[in-house]
């Protein structure tokens, strides 16, 4: 009997193993995965990331809005993580300039403001720090974002003409309506543009008038304006801050830079004129340096820029912009002075990130270099 149960044991145990290894094939071994670009860095956890940004200690941020956003930004980051915030204001240009000098080693973490043709410049030359930002799902629409993570859009700003209405109607001249009535003779020496080899915003003047015109028409308007063009500013906002005391009598700039001069500054002698003919805009952005000594804190600044905290304190410090995350205040200033974000031309980002360069020694090689107009101080 005992043989019996053992040999129906041994039968029981070889059925089982043959129907073991029948249940599925072997699994044949899987392709060896082909190399991907390199990702934007995740978000860590967000008490994990504010936890390692404050081991860090510190941020250093380059700013390109206005010097009070700026300052106050950089206090609220400073305030809400307890990390020691540094910051220097300089144009688009001065900041494009200083990272492709330092290549890969910057001296700073994080780059806040300023129009993002610089921005893609930079990017595209390997200079600044994909990431994949939590914040980033406010953002109102794509094209406020880089499409690697280079950087993200935290406003809008409408490019246009600010003039000073006393003066105007001390010459007894009519305020320019399009960009055509700037060639006009009766404009001469009372124009005021920013320089185009420091500023982000003359950059997008250029691709606006190439866009608008063409190649070689843009390049010819730029030429034409030039013989009314009185001093050239270092930075963008250089012109709407002299439109009030007459300095400048047209400026060329962002509308939302006039509408400080009238709100903060008591200017009401200006007026805000959008081109008839239509107009291009910027998307103000934030972005972190490859290489960041920083880099935690710098993913913690970008996650702040886009959050309420940040850009709801704009308006608060003299700027004015349309602002583009979806759980942000929209400044009422703005509306009331009759811009609106939607009416802009359809503005080819790509091209001006690839020929921007090539643009601008265009344009001040068909101006013979420039001279003592354009500032750099």
């Amino acid at each position: 009997m005992k043989k019996f149960l053992a040999l129906l044991l041994a039968l029981l145990m070889a059925l089982s193993l043959c129907a073991c290894g029948s249940s599925q094939p072997a699994a044949e071994e899987a392709p060896a995965e082909e190399p991907t670009a390199e990702a934007p860095a995740e978000a860590p956890a967000e008490d994990d990331l504010v936890s390692l940004a404050q081991a860090e200690g510190q941020l250093v941020v380059y700013g390109s809005c206005e010097e009070e956003y700026l300052a106050a930004a950089c206090a609220k980051f400073e305030e809400l993580y307890g990390i020691e915030t540094q910051y220097q204001r300089l144009s688009t240009g001065e900041v494009q300039a200083k990272i492709e000098e330092e290549n890969g080693n910057p001296s700073a973490d994080v780059w806040f403001g300023g129009t993002t043709d610089p921005y893609n410049v930079v990017a595209a030359e390997g200079l600044l720090e994909p990431y994949d930002a939590e914040n980033a799902s406010h953002l109102m629409g794509d094209m406020y974002r880089h499409p690697d993570g280079c950087w993200y859009g935290i406003y809008k700003g409408i490019l246009g003409f600010m003039v000073n209405k006393d003066e105007l109607e001390r010459m007894g001249l009519e305020a320019p309506q399009d960009w055509e009535d700037l060639l006009k003779p009766e404009y001469e020496g009372l124009i005021w543009l920013s320089n185009y080899n420091t500023a982000g915003t003359a950059k997008l003047v250029i691709n606006t008038m190439i866009q608008k015109y063409g190649h070689d028409e843009g390049i010819q308007y730029l030429v034409d304006l030039d013989k009314n063009i009185q001093v050239y500013t270092k930075s963008g906002s250089g012109p709407s801050k002299n439109v009030g005391t007459g300095e400048c009598v047209i400026g060329i700039g962002f509308l939302h830079d006039g509408i400080t001069q009238i709100i903060d500054n008591g200017y009401t002698n200006i007026e805000l004129i959008i081109p008839s003919s239509g107009t291009s805009f910027e998307i103000g952005a934030t972005a972190i340096f490859k290489g960041a000594a920083h880099p935690n804190a710098a993913k913690l600044w970008i996650e702040f820029a886009l959050s309420p905290d940040c850009v709801n304190i704009a308006k608060d410090n003299g700027s004015y912009q349309f602002l583009v995350i979806d759980n942000a205040e929209q400044p009422e200033q703005a509306a009331e002075f009759g811009l609106d974000p939607e009416n802009v031309m359809d503005y080819d980002f790509d091209d001006a990130t690839a020929n921007i360069t090539t643009y601008v020694e265009e344009v001040m090689n068909a101006l013979g270099g420039g001279d003592d107009r354009f500032q750099t101080e």
